[in-house]
Formats: C-alpha cells, structure tokens, sequence
C-alpha cells in the first residue's frame, strides 16, 4: 500500500559512498575540490534515527537483496540522543529501484529513556499526533529494531542542482527485550558515508562530477550496517 501512495516523477537520486581509508577532514577537502565547486551550508548538527519494521524484518531483507522497491520506517530528530526529544519527525523513505522519496509527518515531542517502550510510542505518541489512521494501523504491525546517530555536515555545489552530506561518528543502538531498552551499543569512527543527492533530471552530469571522488560508488544502508555488526 505505502508504494502507491508515491508519484515517483518528481523522486530524486542518492548516490552513496562508504569511505574508511580518509579522514573526516580529507573527505571536506575532497568535496571542496571538485569542479562542482561545492561549499558548506546550513551547520554540523548529530542525527538521530529509531527504525521500525515489520515482525520478520521484511524491511531490512528487502534492502540485503536489493528488491526493486525497498521501504524503510523511521523516526527522526537532532541534537543530544537521549532525553527529551524535540521535533520529531516520523519519516517514509520508499525507493523505487534508484529513484527515492520521503513522505514526513510530525510527531508530539517525547522522553527516550529507561521507560522508553513500543507500547509508550505506539499510544502516546502515533495516536496524539494527528497520523491518518491507516498510517497508524501500519506502525501496529511493526516493532523497534536499531537506534543510530551520527554527526553531519551539509553541502551544496555553486549550480545549487547538487547536495552532499557527509557522516561519521556513527554510532549503534540495539532494540530488544521486553521493554525495547537499548542495550548494545557499538561505535563506528573508522568509517565516513558521503551521499551525493540531486533531482533525476540533472543526472547527466553526475557520472562526469564523481569521477574526481578518488573513491567508488557503493551498496551502503545505515540501517543494513547497524543490523549486521550488532548482530
């Protein structure tokens, strides 16, 4: 059902880059060294993500394989991970093979703590925020399964078509249990995900633009990564 609520017409590419053998501040120079001539907007800031997904993982098995339409489900916000949590947005992100959108809806602020449980997110969270139904008897099907968080800058090429964020610092949160806690945590400061993201129409140039990237295009899920190495 989520598939059909997208016109992909308007979708954009997101092409990824997982880099292990730079640093943070090689990586800048890189971009900034393009003839894209790319500089830095907006500001550094840490994302946080909880991921939701059906009882067998469909989600993270479509994702493995490669399936043409691949969904993931999450929650998003800025600043410190846990404690009270400004702003939430709960986030649709649907590919379709390359070409991906994000359908976004505001969620009521929350604690995320000790007490923190899917119980407390589905009822006092989904249902007070003004979801349409058939969105929250959707999330009823769907349970907790990783917390990630990382710290990200934002650039923009001089043409203002094209958009990189860079992420590093990344660090793991596993769900489980009866009440969800976040037990195992695991740090990943070896490795940099650099995502090129921009319209399908501009497309063209794109190929010619990563050539000057002294790295190569790859297969790269957070999400995915996050499973695995905690798994």
């Amino acid at each position: 059902m989520l598939f059909n609520l997208l016109n992909f017409g308007r979708g954009r590419y997101e092409r990824k880059f997982l880099v292990s053998e730079y640093s943070s501040q090689e990586m800048e120079e890189i971009i900034r060294l393009n003839p894209l001539m790319f500089s830095e907007i907006f500001y550094r800031r840490r994302v946080n993500n909880i991921y939701l997904d059906s009882m067998n993982m469909e989600n993270y098995q479509s994702n493995v394989v490669g399936n043409s339409q691949r969904l993931k489900i999450r929650i998003r916000w800025y600043g410190k991970v846990f404690g009270l949590v400004k702003k939430p947005v709960l986030e649709l992100k649907i590919k379709n093979s390359e070409l991906g959108k994000k359908i976004s809806f505001p969620l009521k602020e929350f604690k995320l703590d000790k007490n923190f449980s899917l119980e407390i997110l589905q009822k006092e969270i989904f249902e007070k925020s003004n979801l349409p139904k058939w969105l929250i008897e959707e999330l009823k099907l769907c349970k907790l399964t990783l917390l990630n968080s990382y710290i990200r800058k934002y650039f923009r090429s001089v043409n203002k078509k094209y958009r990189i964020t860079l992420d590093y610092d990344l660090i793991f949160f596993e769900i489980r249990g009866k009440n969800n806690l976040f037990l195992n945590k695991l740090n990943d400061k070896q490795n940099i995900i650099l995502e090129l993201k921009y319209d399908k129409e501009h497309d063209s140039i794109a190929s010619e633009m990563t050539q000057y990237f002294p790295f190569r295009l790859t297969k790269s899920s957070k999400y995915v990564s996050g499973i695995d190495l905690l798994n």
